[in-house]
């Protein structure tokens, strides 16, 4: 290894050689120090790092980490995961060595972070938390796992936050109703919401939809593709799972409704996109129209919620209604069982009869017996 002066930039520089996993001997150079401490710095993490020491800056193992898991991510993945260690993580323990942070380092930082508030003044949800703490558990995790690091004192310091709530956002169908005859007044609004609503579908796959996703012969939508908006790009990517890859049969009149709209679409080509909208577009729309409509406001996500809600409500199965919303498993379906109490009732009502109906076979036998005898 070298550190030198660039005579024409006046920056220092380091030529560093070092052999990668598979032995082959390679060099790196890093430029644009603008003192010979910092590029002496940077020469001794790298070191660290190539030798796999956990005596490394936490900063410096989490640059290994993050390189380790990007090819294994989607990229809005591994984006959101990077956001969150870049803004949450990092600023507490970037200057502490990996192997030094205690239990105690955990749950200050825990502290710290349950007491930050968002832009608008609110507390981190609950949920929120509970993600923040599972990324820096996971960062942990990889030095146990892969580089001899003795102990996870994330796991040891116990977590924040909660999982998922168990509240399920969703609107009734005469909730929707009102609603679409105010977003009505703007053509693509219309049919964007009623996809969303009448099939379940993901915001991201509404955006990614085009022409050669619809036969209406055989009545279906094919879903093998997700939108998003990364880095300033607008990217095509798979759905979110295996099982999100789907062909789900409309109702007749969403055919109708689609046929009108696609053959309105002149200028696109088969491939296009044919929502060509933002996520902040449906977030506004969805604000209006539930204000418009005197409704609660829920995510747009929980236009799926309601479909599935709605399906629930029709009497089908679990996991019929997995397979047409695209569930990775049929226990996720099952979370929105609570949403119809009255099953219960239900239940006990056809257990009562099934009893009545045994006790009066059971009599009739009896009866029947005495006779004989």
């Amino acid at each position: 290894m070298s550190v030198s002066k660039n005579s024409k930039t006046g920056t220092w520089e380091v030529r560093v050689y070092f052999k990668d996993w598979t032995g082959e001997r390679k060099q790196t150079t890093k430029r644009g120090f603008a003192k010979k401490s910092d590029a002496l710095d940077w020469e001794r993490a790298f070191k660290l790092q190539k030798e796999q020491r956990l005596d490394m800056n936490f900063e410096i193992f989490v640059d290994l980490y993050l390189k380790d898991i990007e090819p294994r991510l989607k990229r809005n993945s591994f984006l959101s995961k990077e956001h969150v260690i870049r803004k949450k993580i990092i600023p507490y323990f970037k200057n502490k060595k990996l192997q030094d942070i205690r239990p105690s380092d955990i749950v200050q930082w825990q502290n710290e972070i349950m007491k930050m508030k968002k832009d608008d003044g609110e507390k981190y949800s609950p949920v929120y938390l509970k993600t923040i703490h599972n990324q820096m558990s996971a960062i942990l995790n990889h030095a146990v796992n892969l580089y001899g690091l003795t102990a996870n004192v994330a796991r040891k310091a116990g977590g924040m936050g909660k999982e998922k709530s168990k509240e399920i956002e969703f609107w009734t169908q005469e909730d929707y109703q009102k609603f679409i005859e105010v977003v009505a007044d703007k053509e693509i609004s219309f049919y964007a919401f009623e996809m969303l609503y009448w099939t379940g579908i993901r915001e991201g796959e509404l955006l990614a939809l085009s022409k050669s996703d619809f036969n209406f012969e055989k009545k279906t939508v094919t879903i093998s593709k997700s939108y998003q908006r990364l880095e300033g790009q607008d990217v095509i990517t798979d759905p979110k799972t295996e099982k999100s890859n789907r062909k789900i049969i409309m109702p007749d009149f969403l055919i109708i409704e689609m046929q009108e709209y696609i053959n309105s679409l002149f200028r696109y080509g088969k491939h296009d996109r044919i929502f060509q909208i933002s996520k902040s577009y449906l977030h506004h729309e969805m604000d209006r129209g539930a204000k418009g409509a005197g409704i609660k406001r829920i995510k747009i996500h929980g236009l799926r919620h309601s479909h599935i809600s709605l399906l629930i409500h029709l009497g089908y199965s679990a996991l019929a209604i997995g397979e047409r919303v695209g569930h990775e498993a049929v226990d996720i379906t099952y979370r929105y069982a609570h949403l119809f109490p009255t099953v219960q009732s239900e239940m006990a009502d056809k257990l009562n009869q099934e009893r009545e109906e045994l006790i009066y076979v059971g009599e009739e036998y009896g009866q029947k017996e005495q006779m004989e005898e």
